[in-house]
């Protein structure tokens, strides 16, 4: 159920990259614009994230997934049936509120949801959902439908289709039951364990038979014992090296991935290509966020988290360098471009796992959610300074750009603290 959700989530952040050129073309749009509406997009991302954060550690995970895919269905609909640039601006911004919110709360509930054994894959499935096969496949989809549609308004129906699957995950997700880790640290105990039932009978849907006491006889804790997160805390003695170092990775790893999502459609288009070969080049070259995705998720069960993202980040300053310098043929701008979407998702997905790892439970939402949002803020703001490159100095001016984000984030990732293998925190 969440990983239905956070599929179609990533297809809609491909969305404004896959309908630029033909709305461009529709409203006379120049390039700033529609990158204006991607940064409108991923600004609201880190926003949502942010908000998600402070919700979730208060009223519980549970709660907020359905409202967060309400949120984007409501903007999803008002981009397809936007009258005006204006509106369509607003309309992507509520978009990305929902779609921050989403995604922070998925990571969360499935980091609580599995031991430490089995975390690494759950939370790495997250982005093989997502920045794998969403990624991959939102080209296709942008095929399929500019294939179906072809009035000069098409782009409409790209927004206005992705409302379909997102209502019908509201509805479904109502069996999903609130993390027993969440529903412990409130003092909810005997709620805590009738959910571990439930999960271990695989009784979503129906009541529990037989009820086991897995947290052995522990009573429910009054919950005013229960501390209310502050931010202060991400940033005290304890939390402040993790919380800068991790911000300042996934800045530089969501500036790179977000910059390569948003242009390089126009740069395809721009050397020739018409838009459905664009999209079909993009597609080869986003099924390296596939196989990103799943290695990652392997690495999880068995690899340190910073031996991971270094060795990631070292691939991706060599596909960087390559695709500006060396990407001559279409085959090697396919294999450059495989390799950069390659070492991007498994910077990102080790990330999404290793925030969690690194605060206890009260502040573990928090923590999360602030790391990611600043990774969606980056998203939006880096482009606009790459375009500006790309448009000053060419391709390879902005993709030796992309390649120096990754060596910082080799550096930063080298700070916080091993976890591999490790319980999570809960105090």
């Amino acid at each position: 159920m969440i990983l239905f959700g956070v599929f179609f989530d990533a297809i809609e952040q491909n969305t404004v990259g896959v309908a630029g050129p033909i709305l461009a073309a529709d409203w006379g749009l120049a390039g700033a614009q529609i990158g204006l509406l991607n940064t409108a997009t991923f600004t609201a991302v880190a926003l949502g994230r942010v908000l998600a954060g402070v919700v979730m550690d208060r009223i519980g995970r549970r709660t907020l997934l359905g409202a967060n895919l309400m949120i984007f269905a409501v903007g999803s609909l008002l981009c397809a049936f936007a009258p005006s640039y204006e509106i369509l601006v607003a309309a992507r911004f509520l978009v990305g509120l929902g779609l921050g919110g989403e995604i922070a709360t998925a990571v969360i509930m499935l980091a609580e949801f599995f031991s430490a054994k089995h975390r690494g894959t759950a939370v790495g499935l997250i982005n093989v959902a997502a920045a794998g096969l969403g990624n991959m496949l939102a080209p296709l989809f942008g095929v399929i439908v500019f294939s179906v549609f072809t009035g000069d308004d098409r782009w409409r129906w790209l927004f206005g289709i992705l409302v379909i699957p997102a209502l019908a995950v509201v509805v479904y997700r109502r069996a999903l039951p609130e993390t027993p880790r969440y529903l412990a640290a409130r003092g909810r105990v005997a709620e805590a364990n009738t959910v571990i039932n439930r999960l271990a009978q695989g009784r979503l849907h129906r009541p529990v038979t037989d009820e086991v006491d897995y947290l052995g006889g522990a009573a429910d804790q009054p919950v005013t014992a229960v501390s209310t997160p502050r931010w202060t805390e991400l940033f005290g003695r304890r939390h402040r090296r993790t919380t800068i170092a991790l911000g300042v990775a996934v800045c530089m790893s969501y500036a790179a991935q977000i910059s390569m999502l948003t242009l390089i459609p126009l740069i395809l288009t721009s050397r020739g290509f018409d838009i459905t070969s664009a999209l079909w080049y993009t597609l080869v070259m986003q099924s390296g966020s596939l196989v990103g995705a799943l290695v990652a998720a392997l690495a999880a069960r068995r690899l340190p988290r910073k031996l991971t993202l270094t060795v990631a980040a070292l691939l991706g300053i060599g596909a960087g360098l390559g695709f500006g310098f060396l990407g001559t043929t279409v085959a090697l701008v396919l294999v450059f471009g495989f390799l950069f979407n390659f070492s991007v998702i498994v910077l990102n997905t080790t990330i999404w796992l290793f925030a969690p790892e690194q605060y206890p439970t009260r502040i573990r939402g928090l923590g999360t959610s602030v790391i990611l949002a600043l990774g969606s803020l980056s998203g939006g703001l880096f482009p606009l300074l790459a375009g500006a490159v790309l448009d000053a100095s060419g391709v390879g001016g902005m993709f030796a750009l992309l390649a120096g984000l990754f060596a910082i984030c080799a550096i930063a990732v080298q700070f916080p603290r091993e976890t591999v293998g490790r319980p999570m925190a809960e105090d």
